[in-house]
């Protein structure tokens, strides 16, 4: 899978988890999922987690790695490459 392809997965898999009413392109891969970027809340963390587990076999272990991993589209990119060892 590409990095755009997957960050296009990985917007369409917010929106529809979170019923935002957005499209993915009104998502910057690069803004803050949270805070005053998309501005996503602790509840809203707790279903992406599900989510992603449930989309992707992965798992986030702990606040800490969820708060790397959740920066922006990009990071979370970044760590299922990196979880599923994809290049």
């Amino acid at each position: 899978m590409t990095d755009k392809r997957l960050e296009d997965t990985l917007k369409e898999l917010i929106i529809r988890r979170l019923r935002l009413e957005k499209e993915p392109a009104d998502i910057d891969e690069v803004q803050p999922l949270f805070g005053e970027g998309l501005g996503l809340d602790s509840i809203d963390a707790l279903e992406l987690v599900v989510g992603l587990e449930e989309e992707f076999e992965i798992t986030i272990p702990d606040e800490d790695v969820g708060k790397e991993a959740f920066a922006s589209i990009k990071a979370l990119s970044h760590y299922i490459r990196t979880q599923k060892d994809w290049p």
